[in-house]
Parts: C-alpha cells; structure tokens; sequence
C-alpha cells in the first residue's frame, strides 16, 4: 500500500511544478493543500489523520502537541527550510516521528525589506496603482533614503545582508541585539547603538530577530513613542515581535510616520484588519522566503528527503 503524503499551504499551486515527483510517485501518494486559510489544530488533525507523511512551508501551518498526538499514521514531517519553530519536536521524537528539513537560496527577505521602504519613502507602488487608474500625475514628494540612518536589530545573517544593502544605498547603518558586541558590528562595518539610542537616532528601525521569549513584544508602546515622528518601522521577520495594539494606537496617532509589514500576529490577514485600511501601511503577505529560487530548492529537497 502506498504511502499518503500531504503537501501542506502550497498557495501558489506550483509544489509539483517545481521537483521531479516521479521519482516516489510510485509508493507515495500526494494530496496538494492551496487553500490559503489559517487552520486550527481541530482542522489540521481532521485534514491529516489519513496522511503518513506531511509536508509543511514554513510555519504557515502549527504542530504543537495536542496536532501531533492526533495524528497517528505521522511517520515523517518535512519543513522547508532548516528551523521550523511551529513543530514541537519533543512529541515528535516522543512519537518516533522522524522531523526532517530542506536547504534554502539567497536571502530573499533582504529585497522585501528593502522594497517595503522604498514604497514607503517614494510610494512607487501608489503612484503607479494612481496613473494605471487614469490620475493625471504625481503628487508624491518623497523621501531620499540617502544619508538617512538604518537601524537594524539583530546583526545576524539576514541583518548582516539588510546592512550591506542599506550602506549601498548610502544609508548609515546603526545595529542592537540583546547579544550583539561591538567587535560584531566592526566587522559588518556598522554603528554599534544601544536599543533606546537607536529606536531615537534611526530614520528607518527594521526588525532581523528570531522570535522567542526574549523577543516577543520587544517593541511595545514605549519603544514606538521613543522613535521619530518621521521615522518608519519594518518588520519582516515575525510578527509578534512588535506588540500590535501598541502599532495599531502608534500609526492611528501618527507617531511615527509609517511602518512596512510582511509578516503579522494571525496569517493569512483577516479581511477585517486594521491594517488593511490605513494609508500609513504597507502591507504584504509574508513574501520575505516566496522566491522562484528559494521554492525551487526546497521543493527537490522535499522529493530527496521522502526518497531517504
């Protein structure tokens, strides 16, 4: 009897245009999931109780415990990418379920960051939506981000990559972390700045963390009221790293001038979020690892995994 395996969360409908499935359709058989919808576990346990193998992207879709224990023909879990925080591997390994991931390409998140400031201080995206629309010609006075200052926290990979960037564009680039040295920041060629400093000096704060415990909620309302009222907040990496209320009350106060966000608290976004009607928003739909290249390893990885 064949194997049951579910590609979980494949919105683009492209998982088994992007690999050579052949190679284990002949004892595996796949159920594509498109749906773009935020299940609950009850929904999971019920999609996936016949499925012997599951294919997760990303963290689109949680396995915390009470979806492990109701799963019980799970042999083997794949995630794209190498860490997925979204899977208690505990009950996993409990379980004798085998938690396997993929490679990654590139650093894609770097260009959704840096094309959500750049709508954000020219607003390529709104004057172009305005002159496909029939609207005779520009009213936006924009924002150089030349000369203006970058203030990244975290100065990890994806962090090192968003500073190279902003010095090319010939920003100055300030960076904070919890563990972040001076040394770290030498050799990135950055500004070292401690959290208050830079929440006041920086003109753009973007936001390269993991989350944990350490940094959920770490910019709150008393953060937001430290930055400038001209400046913009942007976050591609996790969602409840920033309190949301508190960004709610801070861009409805204008506060601060804007912020760019890729990522949110409940993805997808509910069609009734504030977010979705203000104008001091961009918003996209967590596109910061959606790339031709990176789904394009991910995907063959997938097939080499189910084959081991």
């Amino acid at each position: 009897m064949a194997h049951r395996c579910a590609i979980l969360d494949d919105y683009q409908n492209v998982a088994l245009k992007l690999s050579d499935w052949s190679k284990i359709t002949k004892e595996v058989e796949i159920k594509v999931f498109t749906e773009a919808v935020r299940r609950s576990d009850a929904d999971t346990i019920r999609d996936l109780k016949d499925f012997d193998i599951v294919v997760m992207m990303r963290e689109r879709t949680r396995f915390p415990r009470a979806v492990i224990d109701g799963l019980p023909k799970l042999k083997l879990l794949i995630t794209t990418g190498a860490y997925n925080a979204s899977i208690d591997l505990k009950a996993c390994q409990e379980r004798g379920i085998v938690v396997s991931g993929t490679g990654g390409f590139g650093n894609p998140t770097t260009g959704i960051t840096f094309g959500l400031i750049l709508e954000l201080t020219r607003r390529i995206g709104w004057e172009h939506a305005r002159l496909k629309a029939g609207a005779p010609w520009q009213v936006t006075l924009g924002m150089d981000i030349e000369g203006r200052t970058l203030g990244l926290l975290g100065l990890g990979r994806l962090g090192a990559r968003a500073a190279g960037v902003g010095k090319a564009f010939g920003m100055k680039v300030i960076a904070w972390s919890q563990n972040l040295t001076p040394d770290r920041c030498k050799e990135i060629g950055v500004e070292y700045a401690t959290k208050d400093d830079l929440l006041r000096n920086a003109d753009i704060v973007s936001i390269h963390l993991v989350l944990g415990d350490r940094t959920r909620g770490l910019i709150g309302a008393r953060e937001l009221a430290a930055m400038k009222k001209t400046a913009y907040l942007v976050n591609t990496s996790r969602g409840p790293i920033v309190d949301e209320k508190a960004l709610i009350d801070a861009l409805t106060k204008k506060q601060i001038a804007g912020a760019g966000l890729d990522v949110f608290d409940v993805e997808p976004l509910p069609l009734d979020h504030p977010y979705r009607k203000m104008d001091n928003v961009v918003i996209t739909p967590h596109l910061g690892y959606v790339s031709q290249q990176n789904y394009e390893k991910y995907y063959p990885d997938i097939v080499d995994d189910i084959r081991g």
